[in-house]
């Protein structure tokens, strides 16, 4: 099934095989519908994965099969892209990187330049008000946009790198979460996806290959290595598609 949608505006295209969908989707809605109903109200799903790894496009796709798998609840997805601290911020304060001070906007992406405390009460407020307006990232302005989502729904998808981080400061993040997924992939095959998707972005070829390896690249290793087992484990796959319990 080809897939087409816009994250954090940029145009992304995606394919799914109906082998994927029927053997690994299709059987996780109907088991997060179940959870739905026995909980008696809002379902909150994490999903995390290394930078690159499609977390953003494979919620979106959740969100839009669930119409017609699980109609009887309303799925939606969010991410905790919304909580990038603001450029100016970035580019006004540092952090230590291997013994040496480097400007925060360099690092763009590590888990220092979220921020977690305004995540925490966020996803707080997700779980008990009916209606909750959440942010996204917006990689053409290089900020989050406030209030740019309503959340209405019986299941919440939401996705990030960290959140599943056994690190302090995150390692409590998942503690909210009625179900977690986490995405595994060939840190060669997400050097080149992420590299893309910085060139789309705006970048040179040259630009988008320093900041992924000086930043993204650490950042994937970090989420490969040091976060928590989930309840549900893919591996991307090479074209798109994911695999169960293969790490």
């Amino acid at each position: 099934m080809e897939y087409y949608v816009n994250i954090n505006g940029i145009d992304v295209e995606a394919r799914f095989d109906e082998e994927c969908i029927n053997s690994i989707f299709k059987p996780l809605l109907l088991h997060l519908a179940q959870l739905n109903k026995e909980k008696g109200k809002r379902l909150l799903v994490m999903l995390a994965a290394p930078p690159g790894a499609g977390k953003s496009t494979l919620v979106s796709f959740l969100e839009s099969i669930s119409k017609d798998i699980i109609p009887e609840c309303k799925v939606q997805a969010i991410g905790m892209d919304g909580f990038h601290r603001r450029q100016e911020y970035l580019i006004s304060h540092s952090a230590i990187v291997d013994g040496e001070e480097v400007s925060m906007v360099d690092i763009k992406g590590a888990p220092i330049t979220f921020d977690i405390d305004k995540l925490r009460e966020y996803i707080e407020q997700a779980l008990i008000q009916p209606k909750f307006s959440w942010p996204v990232y917006d990689r053409h302005l290089h900020n989050p946009v406030e209030n740019a989502i309503t959340i209405d729904s019986d299941i919440l998808l939401l996705e990030g790198n960290y959140l599943l981080l056994d690190e302090d400061g995150w390692k409590d993040i998942s503690h909210w979460a009625d179900y977690t997924i986490s995405i595994k992939a060939d840190p060669k095959m997400l050097r080149e996806r992420l590299i893309d998707r910085k060139e789309k972005s705006g970048n040179t070829r040259e630009k988008a290959e320093q900041f992924v390896d000086y930043s993204d690249m650490r950042n994937v290793r970090l989420c490969l290595e040091h976060s928590k087992k989930a309840d549900l484990e893919l591996y991307l796959k090479s074209d798109g598609n994911f695999e169960v319990g293969v790490i």
